[in-house]
Order: C-alpha cells, then sequence, then structure tokens
C-alpha cells in the first residue's frame, strides 16, 4: 500500500466498512485528504492498450509472469522497459500461481554440465514422463531434446511405449535431424536397460551417457523441459481421450519451440537460435573455403 491509488482504495474501504469518516480513514492510512479527493489521471490510450495486452496475455499463458509479457512485447515491436510492465502487471493484479513445494533432492551428487556442446545434435537427453486421461488411464509420454539449441524433438503420447517404439522414434528423428546425434543422455531405468536401446546406439556408433540412481539433476535439460511441460499444459487440462492428449500435447511441443524464449539464447526461440547457428556456420565455412581457394602469394 505504498501508491497513491491503493490507498486511496483502502480509505474508500475503511469507510465503508468500519463507517468512519474520511478525514479519519485519511489519517490512519496517511493519505493527504488533498490527494483522496484528486481523481486518478485517466490511462492513456496507449497504456490502455497495454492493459488490455497484458490481461490477454495471462489469459494466453497462465504459467508465465511479467518478464516473459515484457520480452513478448518487445518481440511485438513495443518500446517499452520491465518497470513498466511490472506496475501495469501488479496495477491490473495479474499475478503467476504459486507452484507446489519441490521434494528434497537424494542421491549421488554429480557436477552438471561436465559435456561442453558446440553444435547442434552433439546431445540428445530423453526421458519418460507419465499422465492420466479422465477415465484414469495411464498416459505415457517419450520427450527428447537437444541439449544445444533445447529444442523439443518429439513428444510421442500412447498409453505404454516399449523399446521398439522408443527405437522406431530416433530412427524417425535421425532421418528428420540428418543423423544420430553423438550422445544420447538417460536415466539408467527399466525403460532404456533393454537391449533393443543398446542395439540402437551399438549400431548407429551413438555413445551413451547413464546418470547416477536417484540424481535426476545429472539430466537437467530433459528435466527442466519435464517441469515446463507438466506446469503449464499437463496440470492445467484433462484430457478426455487419448487423442486429444496427443493433439495438444503436439501443439503444446511445437509452441514451445516456436514461440517460447529462453534467456540462455539471449532471448531467441529454440528454433531461432537453431536458425542463426545454422546461417553463422554456413557463413563462417563459406568464408573459410573462400579463403582456401584463394592463392598464396611467394
Amino acid at each position: 500500500m505504498v501508491t497513491p491509488n491503493r490507498c486511496r482504495q483502502a480509505v474508500i474501504e475503511l469507510e465503508d466498512v468500519f463507517g468512519v469518516s474520511q478525514r479519519r480513514a485519511c489519517r490512519v492510512v496517511g493519505q493527504p485528504r488533498s490527494t483522496q479527493r484528486l481523481a486518478p489521471p485517466k490511462p492513456s490510450p496507449q497504456e490502455q492498450q497495454l492493459r488490455e495486452w497484458l490481461r490477454a496475455f495471462s489469459k494466453r499463458r497462465p504459467r508465465w509472469g511479467w518478464r516473459r509479457a515484457a520480452k513478448a512485447l518487445r518481440r511485438e515491436g513495443f518500446q517499452i522497459n520491465d518497470k513498466k510492465v511490472r506496475r501495469l502487471w501488479r496495477d491490473e493484479g495479474l499475478r503467476v500461481p504459486q507452484k507446489r513445494r519441490r521434494k528434497r533432492l537424494t542421491g549421488i551428487g554429480a557436477r552438471v554440465g561436465l559435456m561442453s556442446l558446440l553444435c547442434p545434435n552433439a546431445l540428445w537427453a530423453m526421458d519418460f514422463q507419465f499422465d492420466t486421461t479422465v477415465d484414469g488411464r495411464t498416459l505415457k509420454l517419450f520427450n527428447v531434446i537437444d541439449e544445444f539449441t533445447r529444442e523439443a524433438l518429439a513428444t510421442e503420447t500412447h498409453r505404454s511405449i516399449d523399446a521398439d517404439h522408443v527405437v522406431a522414434i530416433l530412427d524417425r528423428l535421425c532421418v528428420e535431424r540428418g543423423g544420430p546425434p553423438a550422445f544420447v543422455r538417460f536415466d539408467n531405468g527399466p525403460e532404456f536397460v533393454a537391449y533393443a536401446i543398446a542395439d540402437w546406439c551399438k549400431f548407429n556408433h551413438v555413445d551413451a551417457v547413464f546418470i547416477d540412481p536417484g540424481s535426476p539433476w545429472q539430466n537437467a535439460w530433459i528435466e527442466s523441459f519435464n517441469g515446463r511441460m507438466r506446469d503449464e499444459l499437463l496440470n492445467l487440462w484433462h484430457f478426455d481421450s487419448l487423442l486429444e492428449a496427443q493433439v495438444l500435447i503436439e501443439d503444446w511441443r511445437q509452441d514451445y519451440n516456436l514461440n517460447r524464449p529462453h534467456s540462455a539464447h539471449g532471448d531467441l526461440t529454440p528454433t531461432e537460435f537453431a536458425a542463426q547457428w545454422q546461417h553463422n556456420n554456413q557463413s563462417n565455412t563459406s568464408t573459410t573455403d573462400t579463403l582456401a581457394k584463394q592463392p598464396q602469394l611467394s
């Protein structure tokens, strides 16, 4: 209660609830009577447009806060700083619901990020995730991301996914990405112990990076992706059928790649970052080839 508008509202509440005079209520709140009687200024058309945009953004992205709203505004061409977005966000009473308290991590600790990735398709991280439909039946999700570009390569959703199905998904991704990765990272749970997975890695000359039991933070990128999906989609939807879950989850994956900026990429989306890296890499390769073809002066 530090702004004149909030103090003005508090004075009105005191008058209505306790029936005190305006003079007494202003003295309690610490609001000058001249300020209380002064009508708040009407917002400009530009500010009103920003307020409407923020309200629509909050409905469209209920799990995104004012920081991401500010980034989205600037991406759409608005010249605005974080302070103003934060002020308008709070004036509109917008807030992100608090998350549930996380469980304490236990297990064998190890440093994360021991592999310095330099290009796409260097390392794929994969993991399973579970949910249910309204009839209580299980949904099993197989998520695969590229740790360099943060792209969500696959979010396959079925009632059950066995080792052969995982191999088929990985083969499809190899075709789409132009080849297999150099490494894959996953836990050593029962899903990945199947010989079919090991045979696939051996056949495609892919090295496997295991994590310690009970140490999900060693597979940090895919765990972060799972948390975002759980927070922004799975906790907000009650799927009526498998088909509905497949459609909505795939739509969310595409939206994640196309529209979700990452601060690690300079607020670029995974798709934009991958395209920028590809463009810069091709430009550097073309320049190197051109210099190599030039005759050397003796």
